[in-house]
């Protein structure tokens, strides 16, 4: 018996079938947008908001990122609209 052989692939069952499959796949793409999402709004929004790195952020800093992860949010969604829209 090679080692990519089973008692189950034997008895006709093929492995993962393709739904799983893609569902892991799409699970694993949400994943790396998600971290690719806050990793980007992290450095833009760090970068123009965060002006005197310290142990607390101002009232000002808050807010700006707030706006900034807000706008960032929105144009993401817009993006993401056209894309699939421009696909039909």
């Amino acid at each position: 018996m090679d080692p990519y052989s089973s008692s189950s692939a034997s008895s006709g069952s093929s492995g993962p079938s393709t739904e799983a499959i893609m569902d892991q796949l799409k699970n694993q793409l949400a994943q790396a947008y998600a971290e690719e999402f806050l990793e980007t709004v992290r450095g833009k929004c760090f970068t123009k908001c965060i002006t005197k790195p310290g142990t607390s952020l101002s009232g000002s800093e808050s807010s700006c990122v707030s706006r900034c992860v807000d706008r960032y949010i929105e144009a993401t969604g817009i993006i993401g609209r056209a894309l699939f829209s421009s696909q039909r």
